[in-house]
């Protein structure tokens, strides 16, 4: 029997937001060839999903709406100091990024609440915020301020400001050893939910636009879910994570 070849076929992604001047990205579906009698082993081209939306380049600036605001994306280095090469490929999803445009921000109540980070900031935001496009060549997310996790101006993850609701934990190591003296293998350890607080957010926003201040302060003891919030290495090697002050369970007390 004559074999069959299906092309390359251009799907348009419905699926994904568009606003005036976006162009919306396309799914490409890999050429397929069904196999020849005779042959043992299948072999597929990968598919290539594409969930950018790419901005014409006519357009040269773009303007968020109410509290939202457009963050360039940091791209992460494909070289470590070691001179270990990384292909972004299996690199981690950034986190990082610069404030280029703000909104006007949004209304509580009968109350007007500005944007409080400024264009040029240096930002830490929720791993799964926004939405990613592509303009002036690079990338970028558009995402709402409350996603923006804190405000960060070196780099060392220790140095974060907080903000909103956020907490910045140290990670308490995890225990070598059960109560009774029994020895636990790296990969048995029981990953840790309790830490320090490094530092902690303004608080969120009540009704009458007003902060209200977290019922916890730095240099606590926590137990913290640990599900939750963006997890980092500090340059001292130990584990920091950023979350809500709702993730957080118990100040723990000897």
């Amino acid at each position: 029997m004559a074999a069959t070849q299906l092309t390359a076929t251009t799907v348009p992604g419905r699926s994904v937001p568009t606003f005036e001047g976006l162009r919306p990205s396309t799914v490409k579906i890999a050429s397929f060839v069904p196999l020849k009698q005779g042959l043992s082993q299948r072999c597929f081209r990968p598919l290539v999903v594409k969930a950018v939306t790419v901005v014409a380049p006519k357009y040269t600036s773009i303007k968020p709406l109410a509290d939202r605001v457009l963050v360039k994306i940091k791209e992460l280095e494909e070289e470590t100091p070691g001179g270990i090469f990384i292909p972004k490929t299996i690199q981690p999803k950034p986190q990082f990024g610069e404030v280029v445009a703000i909104g006007e921000g949004k209304s509580i109540g009968k109350h007007k609440v500005e944007i409080g980070v400024k264009p040029g900031t240096q930002v830490v935001y929720s791993k799964y915020a926004g939405t990613e496009v592509l303009f002036n060549g690079a990338n970028h997310l558009l995402l709402k301020e409350d996603e923006i996790v804190g405000i960060l101006e070196t780099d060392d993850i220790k140095d974060l400001k907080p903000s909103n609701d956020r907490v910045l934990i140290k990670v308490a190591e995890a225990e070598d050893k059960t109560s009774g003296g029994v020895l636990l293998a790296a990969t048995s350890k029981e990953k840790p939910s309790i830490g320090t607080v490094i530092a902690v957010g303004p608080g969120p926003l009540d009704q009458e636009g007003n902060r209200k201040p977290l019922s916890f302060s730095p240099g606590d003891t926590v137990l913290f879910f640990r599900l939750g919030g963006n997890d980092f290495q500090g340059k001292d090697g130990s584990d920091y994570m950023a979350l809500r002050a709702s993730d957080v369970l118990a100040v723990l007390s000897s």
